[in-house]
């Protein structure tokens, strides 16, 4: 066998030896499983993204209701059955949009930071409509409403609740549509709620519209 022929063979025993090698070395460190944009998009902001399903529900209920303020959409928000139409007031779910979250703090009134019943009510009055009602609950139905029917209704009215025991006007919040208010929560802070739930329907009192 000439030189030339040698060297073909020895060239191509090296290649078929070599290939186990590359082929365990591409297995062992390189294999991974495709997932779709969002899943690694998901996977590069979160360290438990190989979890299940059911601990990825867990999880997100555990996740804290993001603040509102500075441009961020609540998740509560965004999962909420509301159409807007062109007769709706923009303003006003948009100035409510970024009350939600804030948490409840007895006598403050400031957005994302801190936030009563009456207290997120007279600042957003005050912002949307330019009207300026009382600070207190009570007196804001007594000096600044007049009740109204239930069925009467509409986007910006207020909803008013009983729920201490002295039989006294304790709680309010913003009517939007769809049986939904929003109102500071004690518990949870701004949030929104349907006044067909039966906590809100037990202590509901009346409804009112803010004279102009």
């Amino acid at each position: 066998m000439s030189h030339k022929g040698k060297s073909i063979l020895y060239l191509a025993a090296a290649i078929l030896l070599s290939l186990p090698v590359v082929s365990c070395r591409t297995t062992n460190n390189n294999t991974h499983t495709y997932r779709p944009y969002h899943e690694r998009r998901n996977r590069n902001n979160s360290s438990d993204d190989d979890k299940g399903s059911a601990s990825k529900k867990t999880d997100d209920k555990k996740k804290p209701i993001p603040q509102s303020g500075h441009g961020l959409v609540s998740d509560e928000w965004a999962r909420l059955d509301i159409k807007l139409g062109k007769k709706d007031n923009k303003k006003l779910y948009k100035e409510l949009k970024r009350w939600l979250g804030t948490p409840y703090v007895y006598a403050a009134h400031t957005c994302g930071e801190g936030t009563d019943c009456s207290g997120m009510v007279m600042e957003v009055y005050l912002e949307v409509y330019g009207i300026k009602v009382h600070r207190n609950s009570a007196k804001m139905l007594e000096q600044n409403c007049e009740p109204i029917d239930l069925d009467d209704l509409k986007e910006g009215d207020l909803v008013f609740f009983i729920t201490s025991s002295d039989g006294h006007v304790s709680h309010v919040g913003i009517y939007l549509k769809d049986n939904k208010f929003v109102h500071a929560s004690s518990s949870r802070g701004v949030a929104v709620d349907d006044l067909r739930q039966n906590y809100y329907a037990t202590h509901f009192h009346t409804a009112a519209r803010v004279k102009k």
